[in-house]
C-alpha cells in the first residue's frame, strides 16, 4: 500500500489516454502530482487525453462552441456559490492536438504545457473561474 504524504488530500484519479500520443511524455504519476498540487479538498477525478475530433464534439455538445479547445472541465459538485472545500468530482478532458500546437506556439515543452492545463482544469473543478478578473 502506497503511503500518502502528511497533509495530502485524498485523490482518486483515473487517467485515460484515448489519444495515446502523450502517454510517455505525460505519464500517470506526473498527472497525479500536478492534479494533487491544485487540490484544496479530497477529489475523484478522471483526466482524459483526446484527439481534436472528440474535443470538438464535447465542446460543441456542452458549450455550443464548434472547435476543439485545450481543456474542458466537467464538474459534478454543486458549485453555483463558487469554490468549495467539499470533495471534488470532475472529468477533465485535454485535447492533445491543441495542447501540442499551443506548446509549439508558446515555445514551451509539451510536458510543461500539459502540467499547466491539468492544474488549470483541476482548479475549475471546485468552482474557480476566470471569467471575472478576481477569479483569474
Amino acid at each position: 500500500m502506497a503511503s500518502r504524504k502528511r497533509g495530502a488530500r485524498p485523490l482518486s484519479l483515473f487517467v485515460q489516454y484515448a489519444d495515446p500520443r502523450l502517454k510517455e511524455l505525460v505519464p500517470r504519476l506526473s498527472v497525479r502530482r500536478w492534479a494533487r498540487s491544485a487540490l484544496l479538498a479530497p477529489a475523484e477525478l478522471t483526466i482524459r487525453f483526446v484527439g481534436a475530433e472528440e474535443a470538438r464534439a464535447l465542446n460543441f455538445e456542452y458549450r455550443q462552441r464548434d472547435y476543439a479547445t485545450n481543456v474542458l472541465t466537467f464538474a459534478y459538485n454543486d458549485i453555483d456559490g463558487g469554490p468549495s472545500a467539499a470533495p471534488v468530482h470532475a472529468d477533465i478532458v485535454l485535447c492533445t492536438d491543441v495542447l501540442e500546437r499551443e506548446a509549439a506556439e508558446q515555445g514551451i515543452s509539451v510536458t510543461d504545457h500539459a502540467a499547466h492545463l491539468i492544474v488549470h482544469g483541476v482548479l475549475h473543478a471546485p468552482g474557480h473561474d476566470h471569467v471575472e478578473e478576481g477569479g483569474a
